[in-house]
């Protein structure tokens, strides 16, 4: 028995009374605001009705386009980037394009290796979340002109559009809270110096401690190899073997805090008791603690999205748009358990 034949775009434009062109327009996210909302309506419903499925391959001929758009995270796992996956890919479907999701693992061979595979299969463009302080393959877009938007993390040059929080900001209110519940020994436990997000946050964390007139030193930061739980404990187990004085550690991120949290507990340090700890980024989890983590919120879902209209702002008309547009959205301290005034001395 032959199979059943597809259902082409003329037989919903016939059925529904329309020219094919309207009905087209009608069923293309992209392009059903030039369609009245009457005629949108009952083409759609035909086409449901029908089951007709757009052919996005024929429409991709006809335009030059894949209507696949890529995204690069450096760990999937990492509970930072699901809520940016989400933002970016509600508006990219909306547009009727489809979001490919790929973890390079940090491994800068696997993206050069996933990003070269996903231009030769024509992949429209990339939300990139994994970029280094200096990273050659993401220059090398740059020169090429592929469209492309950075999240989270910013390459030094500053040459492709990027989305991102207001680090600085966000660290800036932590040790203001810190300062304001009396804690003057204040150390940081940074992130790797290789990302714009590790680089800036102990920047910032320098400079909101000698604005504020607290003591400084070499000893302050302590950079993690990476941003992981096992990598905070690590630098904590360092800090507190070096004798360095503190009362409060603001950590380069929650994974960074959790690992700080697993070494004072070991070690019979009572938090927020005799040590504060803040983390950056707020993931679902730290809530739940014992006691819940004050930390940075960061708006990741809006991340998510506004890159997602930066990049197919790109695809429509040209980098020539958009130019290196840097976004810094706004951040909020989430004061909860682990911050305390210091212990007495």
């Amino acid at each position: 028995m032959a199979g059943a034949q597809r259902v082409k775009l003329t037989d919903v434009a016939r059925a529904a009374g329309v020219h094919p062109g309207t009905a087209s327009r009608a069923l293309n996210p992209s392009t059903v605001s030039r369609v009245s909302p009457e005629t949108a309506r009952r083409v759609l419903k035909v086409a449901q009705r029908l089951g007709y499925v757009p052919n996005t391959l024929a429409r991709g001929l006809r335009t030059s386009k894949s209507f696949v758009v890529a995204m690069l995270v450096p760990d999937i796992t990492n509970a930072l980037f699901p809520p940016m996956v989400r933002g970016a890919e509600q508006v990219l479907s909306a547009a009727g394009y489809t979001l490919v999701l790929t973890d390079t693992d940090n491994d800068s061979d696997t993206e050069r290796r996933q990003v070269e595979q996903l231009r030769a299969r024509g992949t429209d463009g990339f939300i990139i979340a994994t970029a280094r302080w200096q990273d050659p393959l993401l220059e090398e877009i740059a020169d090429h002109g592929v469209p492309a938007v950075l999240v989270n993390r910013n390459i030094g040059s500053r040459r492709l559009p990027y989305v991102g929080a207001d680090e600085r900001t966000g660290i800036q209110l932590v040790v203001e809270h810190l300062a304001g519940l009396g804690h003057r020994a204040i150390v940081h436990l940074g992130g790797p110096s290789d990302t714009s997000t590790g680089r800036d946050r102990a920047s910032a964390f320098r400079q909101a401690v000698e604005g504020l007139g607290l003591p400084t030193g070499s000893r302050l930061v302590q950079v993690c190899a990476s941003y992981t739980e096992a990598a905070g404990a690590e630098a904590t187990t360092r800090m507190l073997e070096s004798g360095q004085d503190m009362t409060a550690i603001v950590c380069g991120n929650d994974l960074i805090a959790l690992g700080a949290l697993s070494v004072l507990a070991e070690k019979g340090i009572r938090c927020p008791e005799q040590m504060s700890v803040v983390g950056f980024n707020n993931l679902a989890m730290v809530e739940r603690l014992t006691p819940p983590l004050t930390t940075v919120r960061l708006p990741l879902h809006q991340i998510g999205e506004l890159s997602a209209r930066l990049l197919l702002a790109e695809i429509e008309g040209g980098p020539q748009n958009t130019g290196a547009i840097q976004s810094l959205l706004g951040v909020q301290l989430a004061v909860r358990g682990t911050t305390a005034p210091p212990p007495p001395t």
